[in-house]
């Protein structure tokens, strides 16, 4: 026999039911954090194709009784295919693939040292996340897996803080997601400060000469020699690396125009919307907004500027042991903030020497970044168990 109800009874129960009924004021500050995404997507323009979906998630995630990052919802589902999988970061891997010109960097390979100089930064927070766990007075302590996954960070690499942090420490992706979006989307604020504390106005000055013509062979054996070199290296980073070559082949071989297309377009777009709306759902309040997300905000923003500092000083070395050929500014760009880094470098050369055209040259680093971070994760993996 189903149970009757008064009128005062269904009212109680509709009550209940309502989701400002059962609001924290954690669900409210993320909401707010949530709309502020947004409004610095929008309005400023930092980062818009991950922000938006990753504030609009965390508003969702963050209404109470929907449920959606509950078992079956919408946004659980999604999490779990893509994020939990890792594939949404291997897709997005591929599509930047097919959206790098490489050229740079094999017309140079030398400065493939400076991007390998700015993992430094990751490294050295690594240790310093470690060390914040002896001082008992801060209240925070990282386990060996989260202190990795916070570092990682240091790489300026999206798609790589979340991979590895999906593996190492999947309760801290959102802060994770969020503070590595945020400090890449402000390259042009944190960068230009150290690097102009680090080199003097001279060297700044210094004009570089234009690089040499890469051929079509270099091209495309280029993703082939990567490929082989890190499986049989680092086979940890072979999935990332191996789907970042994967899509520069399909742009570098010139007979595949409408996958490369796809690559650079479609799939990277709607892999983008899932990636940012499913990181976004991560941002439930009471799990957010703990010491821990402060100590990571604090910590990605150093691990950045070691990032930063250590590419510059390389290029400062380097460019002295060339005979001054060598501008130290694009070091800056070895963090894999793809194209923004290379932008700020161009703007901080054209700053000190109008005629300075320093793009391409940085571009080198730029692009190493990139698989330098995903070397990075892939050692940290092979290292550290999880």
């Amino acid at each position: 026999m189903e149970p009757t109800y008064t009128l005062s009874e269904l009212i109680a129960r509709f009550g209940k039911s309502l989701g400002v009924a059962n609001l924290t004021y954690q669900n409210v500050i993320v909401i707010g954090i949530g709309c502020l995404l947004i409004y610095l997507a929008v309005k400023r323009r930092y980062e818009p194709l991950l922000l938006i979906p990753i504030g609009f998630g965390a508003i969702l995630t963050n209404v109470p009784v929907v449920g959606m990052m509950n078992e079956g919802g919408i946004l659980r589902v999604i999490y779990d295919s893509g994020i939990k999988t890792g594939l949404f970061p291997l897709l997005i891997f591929l599509g930047i693939g097919a959206l790098t010109d490489f050229g740079p960097l094999i017309a140079n390979p030398k400065t493939t040292l400076l991007g390998a100089a700015a993992q430094f930064g990751i490294f050295g927070t690594l240790l310093g996340a470690l060390a914040l766990g002896k001082i008992p007075c801060l209240g925070l302590s990282f386990t060996l897996q989260e202190a990795s996954s916070i570092a990682i960070i240091g790489g300026a690499d999206g798609p790589t803080a979340i991979y590895l942090t999906s593996k190492m420490a999947p309760h801290l992706l959102g802060p994770v997601a969020i503070a590595a979006y945020s400090y890449m989307a402000l390259v042009p604020i944190i960068q230009p400060p150290i690097m102009r504390l680090l080199t003097t106005p001279g060297e700044r000055k210094i004009v570089m000469k234009q690089l040499r013509q890469v051929s079509k062979r270099e091209r495309i054996l280029f993703p082939f020699v990567v490929t082989i070199l890190c499986a049989l290296l680092v086979p940890s980073a072979a999935p990332l690396i191996g789907m970042l070559m994967f899509g520069n082949l399909l742009r570098e071989s010139g007979v595949v125009e409408r996958l490369s297309k796809t690559a650079q377009n479609e799939l990277i777009n709607i892999v983008t919307i899932f990636l940012g709306i499913s990181v976004g759902a991560t941002l439930e309040g009471s799990r957010f907004l703990t010491p821990k997300t402060l100590g990571i905000l604090v910590l990605g923003v150093v691990a950045f500027g070691i990032g930063t500092a250590a590419g510059v000083l390389l290029g400062r070395l380097m460019c002295r042991l060339s005979g001054g050929k060598i501008n130290p500014l694009i070091g800056a760009a070895g963090v894999s903030a793809v194209p923004m880094a290379a932008r700020v470098v161009q703007r901080e050369g054209e700053r000190a020497n109008p005629q300075n055209s320093l793009l391409m040259h940085a571009m080198g680093p730029n692009v190493t970044g990139v698989i330098g971070s995903a070397v990075a994760a892939g050692v940290l993996l092979s290292m550290i168990p999880h």
